[in-house]
């Protein structure tokens, strides 16, 4: 890579030894147990400007349209799911993430989306392509600025710390998928380091076992739909694992210090790809759903990062 890479690669570990704050959507740290952050280079005078920059159009589309979204949550449940769906394109624009999506999203009643999770990128990208709220570790919902957020997406926010919350977590997700909401799950149980997929954790998809309403009336299994997301492209040209740690956050990397960071490089390509819905009937169990979904996913990473994308 040449005028894309990035300026140098000498800045020391600046994220070990500080408090670490796990990403929200992210229930347990097991995965990556003594994982060190990557050295990333130290920021030019451009990087700077456009991470500033960045934040600034961040903060103009928060202050615009956070209002909105509090009269909608009163007011309007679908204007509710429209307006984050809106924000989330218009944020994906200013950061400057450019989105490819392969594949069709299943629009017929809720659909259970499961995704791989390498990133807080994860995050705007998915809600920019599918209407609807995340499955977030409870402790995120009294977390300042973030928190707020995910209750305005309306997250659904459970306990997995403990087996013995989770029949109860699922039941919050049953509640929410017979009352029509899309709803995306990272089954991962952490966020990886964006040139793999970790093993899927199954406990949370027995919410797919249940009847919900369907268009046109009757009732039908939950849809459960697949979808691979991956960074694959900096400024138009492949990313390469060498350069995918300054976008994916994962270990003991510190949020604001990787945020600011990635804002300061140039362009890059998400890659979204919705793989065929199933059910958890045609799977056969809950366990088998999950398995379906850990091998369709990570053969589309794969593809994704290598550049064949289908």
């Amino acid at each position: 890579m040449t005028a894309a890479a990035p300026e140098t690669r000498s800045a020391s570990r600046r994220f070990a030894g500080r408090s670490r704050r796990r990403d929200p959507f992210q229930f347990e740290a097991g995965e990556w147990p003594d994982l060190p952050a990557p050295d990333l280079p130290g920021q030019s005078r451009l990087g700077r400007l456009r991470a500033i920059s960045r934040l600034s159009v961040f903060v103009a589309l928060l202050v615009l349209m956070v209002p909105v979204q509090l009269l909608a949550l009163l007011l309007d449940r679908k204007l509710a799911v429209a307006v984050p769906f809106f924000f989330h394109k218009m944020l994906c624009r200013a950061l400057g993430v450019k989105l490819v999506v392969h594949g069709r999203r299943h629009k017929r009643g809720a659909v259970l989306y499961i995704a791989n999770h390498s990133s807080w990128l994860d995050i705007p990208v998915m809600s920019a392509v599918i209407p609807g709220s995340f499955v977030a570790k409870s402790e995120i919902e009294g977390w300042p600025i973030f928190g707020f957020l995910a209750k305005l997406q309306r997250t659904v926010f459970v306990q997995r710390e403990k087996r013995s919350r989770t029949a109860e977590s699922r039941d919050v997700l049953v509640d929410r998928l017979r009352g029509g909401d899309n709803l995306i799950l990272f089954p991962e149980g952490t966020s990886s380091d964006g040139c793999r997929v970790l093993p899927f954790k199954s406990a949370l998809f027995g919410a797919a076992e249940i009847e919900v309403p369907r268009r046109g009336g009757g009732l039908g299994p939950v849809v459960v739909q697949p979808v691979t997301v991956s960074y694959t492209q900096l400024q138009g040209m492949p990313m390469g694992r060498d350069y995918r740690p300054f976008f994916t956050w994962f270990g003991d990397m510190e949020l604001a210090p990787h945020l600011l960071q990635a804002l300061s490089f140039g362009p890059i390509t998400a890659e979204i790809e919705f793989h065929a819905p199933l059910t958890v009937t045609e799977a056969g169990s809950r366990k088998s759903l999950a398995r379906h979904c850990e091998t369709v996913i990570r053969a589309g990473h794969a593809r994704q990062i290598q550049g064949r994308s289908e």
